[in-house]
């Protein structure tokens, strides 16, 4: 095994992390805005006011994007990683 092929797996695994978190992180960002600029207009400075919403709809969207992330990580897993192993 070659440093190049070595690079371009760790390239791959790093791009499919980043697919695999960006509908999460997303939400997060939205959500963290969104009540940001509710709390900005109305001054009610609650902390679990921006804990509870974000961690339940991060729920919500790691539950429907679920198949999304295992057909995703499964077929680099079979596609990059087996061949590897099975070559030696």
């Amino acid at each position: 095994m070659d440093e190049n092929l070595i690079f371009d797996i760790t390239r791959q695994a790093l791009w499919i992390a980043v697919r695999m978190a960006a509908p999460l992180l997303a939400v997060a960002l939205i959500t963290g805005v969104a009540i940001g600029l509710f709390q900005a207009l109305t001054s009610v400075q609650e902390m679990t006011l921006t804990f509870v919403p974000k961690v339940g709809l991060m729920l919500v969207v790691f539950w429907v994007s679920m198949s999304f992330m295992t057909s995703t990580l499964a077929g680099f897993f079979a596609d990059s990683i087996l061949p590897l192993i099975a070559r030696g």
